[in-house]
């Protein structure tokens, strides 16, 4: 067994609800906060610390503005975001490749 791409796990997408966000954006490209929360299955508190993480990481990017005087936040995978996430799919691939 090796344990080579371990390292290579990236903790800001590994968790449960954060790896959600990035599957589906990567998916999608673009969503309204509505809708992840509605996918997620997700409280409105516990979405926006996720977001705000991988924000701050630079996976994604938010957009917040008014349609029609209500507030609408849309948040899209960035170019770094999508790196990212395909290099952590990578290196869990090499985890399970090297468990088979």
């Amino acid at each position: 067994m090796s344990l080579d791409q371990l390292g290579k796990i990236d903790e800001v997408i590994h968790g449960r609800m954060r790896l959600g966000i990035m599957v589906y954006l990567a998916d999608v490209e673009t969503a309204d906060f509505t809708e992840l929360k509605t996918v997620l299955d997700a409280t409105q508190g516990n979405l926006s610390v996720h977001l705000k993480k991988l924000d701050e990481a630079g996976y994604v990017a938010i957009d917040k503005s008014f349609v029609n005087a209500k507030p609408l936040t849309r948040i899209s995978i960035t170019g770094q975001g999508r790196e990212a996430f395909a290099a952590y799919l990578e290196a869990l691939g090499g985890l399970i490749g090297s468990r088979a």
